[in-house]
């Protein structure tokens, strides 16, 4: 079985708001959580990436923009050299292409949108604020590069990168918090809003994981110490590094069964990427 990353992004991580690594993997059916680790710069999380030699990681950030969005920029529409113009771009350069972007477009539709998100009711991932996950990407899909990970229906499954066994993929915490709590709230950063009721959501969140009652059917094998942290943190970061961990294990497990795309479908957008499992 593989090394597993389930991995809970941040564009500006600090001491106080890590980026949140769960590692894990796949023993006699259950998904065994092996650690959190929290790292508190961009640079951690570079040297995270590649202090071991092979991996399958989800990660909770774009891997690509929208079609829509690039084609209109007029910046290249291969993925990889897509990425590369948009890392050489600074945050404020984005933001001002992607406002007179917005300013052209009417009301109720500025962004625009992946295939994959309507499925996996996410964000766009051309918004900087609310959340700024363009500064995810901006942030992240160029270290995950830098690692040499493969990036299953974004390149072919024949490049280099694939034969180095880092497989990157695309993780949405939300499609197995919103399946298992539909719109009941599990985490807030805010202290205010760090409820009984989120408390009691969480906890409900990990028994659906341990019992694999989603339609991933992963069962996810905790200590009592790892279940009490997952519950006992209010941000919500360590539980979602969890749920992406669950979804790289989905992923394993479509993979061996012979599937190359480890779970995405066969007609994937090569410049917009898709969420696994969406």
């Amino acid at each position: 079985m593989s090394l597993l990353i389930g991995c809970d992004f941040s564009s500006s991580p600090t001491r106080r708001k890590n980026i949140v690594c769960a590692k894990g993997e796949q023993v006699g059916g259950r998904l065994v959580l092996q650690g959190i680790e929290r790292l508190a710069s961009l640079k951690e999380f570079s040297d995270y990436l590649v202090r071991e030699p092979s991996w399958i990681g989800a990660f909770d950030l774009p891997f690509g923009l929208p079609r829509e969005l690039v084609t209109a920029l007029g910046w290249p529409v291969e993925w990889e050299p897509c990425i590369r113009h948009f890392a050489s771009l600074s945050r404020e350069e984005i933001r001002s292409e992607f406002v007179s972007f917005c300013n052209a477009r009417p009301v109720g539709s500025k962004f625009a949108h992946r295939a994959t998100d309507g499925p996996a009711q996410s964000s766009s991932s051309m918004k900087w604020v609310n959340p700024p996950v363009a500064w995810m990407l901006h942030a992240g899909v160029p270290r995950l590069l830098d690692a040499g990970a493969h990036f299953p229906g974004l390149q072919s499954p024949t490049s280099g990168h694939a034969a180095l066994g880092r497989i990157a993929l695309e993780g949405y915490p939300g499609l197995i918090s919103k399946a298992v709590l539909g719109s009941r709230s599990y985490k807030s950063d805010d202290k205010a809003k760090q409820t009984p009721e989120r408390l009691i959501a969480r906890k409900d969140l990990v028994h659906a994981l341990e019992m694999g009652q989603t339609r991933w059917g992963i069962r996810l094998k905790l200590t009592h110490a790892q279940r009490d942290a997952l519950v006992d943190d209010p941000s919500g970061d360590s539980l979602d590094a969890a749920l992406c961990l669950t979804l790289a294990a989905w992923a394993e497990v479509q993979h061996q069964g012979g599937d190359l795309r480890y779970g995405l479908p066969q007609k994937v957008d090569p410049l917009e990427g898709w969420i696994v499992s969406a």
